[in-house]
């Protein structure tokens, strides 16, 4: 991924200068710090839900659990405005394709998604067909229609412009969904039995042309039955070769979407402070949060270029696996991406607030992530302290 280095707060003096553009690396990553924290925009003792930042990266808007949500400007780091949803609550606000509207899921009353334009804050049409909690939404990268998957064993597509369902899967579990990056396939994860499904979406009420199950020895080992954790999120990368699944507890996956290999699992070393937001370890996070569909279902992110891939955890911090280096940089002793090899963190940063990191989110077009639960944080990299910091001759330090 190159990014704007235009954004960063950590310019320094006149006499240096930074680099055009910057490509993401474990060195620059762990650079990163919290260039804008914003607190208050929630009521008190409630979280940020979701993120979502804009095709263009320009904006971020966010759900919370206080019923509202706030648009954020990202590039200038300044809140432009917020929208109240007291009657129906919000979760999963999701841009359109246009930074002018969007649509996010009911958290009461009923179970309907809301269509709603920005500038004044009114709602276009409300899309009705769910009888239980949305707890996974994406928009197509392709055109208007999205996919929705909900606690009801339903899985629909919708299209912007009409009302009703434009096609609707029965299945058993509650289901997590994502479109690849081309729009055609997409992907429904269950809890039941662990299950994958890729789907045609020409073909969407046909059954999936590829199916398969994670199933993790090393859980087994550690606890008979198994102790699975909550499934709660699916991505793909943005070149489509891998899928993402999150979950709410100490472990995350990652499957060739081609064979549905399981590739990695990732996890902190042995008796590191656990990452699930399903259960805590340490104080103060002693009351543990119960695992459950839409925990967050943000845990987890990509970044742009599909090789780094980033996650919160329950004491705040946030964590970085390099799954994908290039072979020049692969470290001599990492087993190779197959047969479900464990990767640790290669960066770990310190959280901008107490509590848990219950989203993140990677900007589609620069060098900024996103991370959230009680305050949101827009993370940039520091250029000094990642050795990418020029002087006038254009020398940059060692790093």
């Amino acid at each position: 991924m190159e990014g704007s280095a235009a954004a960063s707060t950590s310019a320094g003096p006149s006499t240096t200068r930074l680099p055009s553009s910057v490509v993401l690396s474990p060195q620059i990553l762990s650079s990163f710090k919290p260039s804008k924290v914003f607190k208050g925009h929630n009521a008190k003792d409630t979280s940020f839900t979701s993120l979502d930042f804009d095709d263009s990266g320009g904006y971020l808007i966010t759900s919370a659990e206080d019923e509202k949500m706030q648009l954020f400007d990202a590039r200038t780091g300044h809140h432009v405005t917020s929208i109240p949803s007291k009657k129906y609550g919000a979760h999963l606000a999701r841009f359109t394709h246009t930074k002018s509207t969007m649509i996010h899921a009911s958290t009461k009353e009923n179970d309907d998604i809301r269509y709603c334009k920005l500038e004044d804050k009114s709602y276009i049409r409300y899309f009705k067909g769910h009888t239980k909690r949305v707890v996974s939404m994406e928009m197509s990268p392709l055109d208007d229609t999205f996919l929705s998957g909900a606690t009801d064993d339903t899985v629909r597509m919708w299209d912007l412009r009409t009302a009703s369902a434009q096609g609707l899967l029965n299945v058993a579990g509650h289901p997590c969904v994502a479109y690849d990056p081309t729009g055609a396939v997409f992907a429904v994860v269950l809890n039941l039995r662990s299950t994958v499904m890729l789907y045609d979406v020409k073909n969407f009420d046909k059954q999936p042309f590829f199916t398969t199950h994670i199933d993790d020895p090393i859980l087994r080992d550690r606890s008979f039955p198994a102790r699975t954790p909550v499934y709660t999120s699916v991505r793909f990368s943005n070149d489509g070769k891998w899928l993402l699944v999150g979950t709410s507890g100490d472990v995350h996956y990652v499957l060739d979407s081609f064979d549905g290999n399981v590739m990695a699992r990732l996890e902190l070393p042995e008796h590191s402070i656990a990452t699930g937001l399903e259960r805590a370890v340490t104080k103060p996070h002693d009351r543990p949060m119960e695992p459950a569909a839409g925990l967050s279902s943000e845990e987890v992110s990509w970044s742009p270029d599909a090789r780094y891939i980033v996650a919160g955890a329950i004491d705040g911090r946030i964590h970085v696996w390099d799954f994908a280096p290039p072979p020049a940089e692969t470290p001599a002793d990492r087993p190779p991406p197959s047969n479900m090899c464990t990767l640790h963190p290669v960066a770990s940063l310190d959280g901008h607030a107490t509590g848990p990191a219950r989203c993140v989110a990677f900007n589609p077009k620069s060098a900024m992530l996103a991370s959230a639960g009680r305050e949101l944080a827009l993370w940039l990299p520091d250029f000094k302290e990642a050795g990418l910091v020029r002087d006038e001759a254009g020398e940059a330090p060692a790093p």
